[in-house]
């Protein structure tokens, strides 16, 4: 029962700053976000296209797909 909790709330979190993440660019056309340090966010435009990344959100989330598939 906790174990689901926590996978529920992991999950949750995970779409909160998946949101976040996909505002990014938005945001990022009114802030200059390369002064953010790349492993935060990392942010790549090339002819009007923008795409954002975040390498921790990233290593985090292929953490969790480990520990899930080896936790079975």
């Amino acid at each position: 029962m906790v174990a689901t909790n926590a996978i529920t709330l992991l999950g949750i979190a995970f779409i909160l700053i998946g949101v976040a993440l996909v505002l990014l660019p938005v945001i990022g056309s009114y802030i200059d976000l390369s002064k953010v340090p790349w492993w935060l966010i990392y942010v790549y435009r090339s002819n009007g296209f923008v795409f954002v990344t975040s390498p921790i959100l990233l290593i985090i989330s292929a953490i969790s797909i480990i520990i899930a598939i080896f936790a079975r």
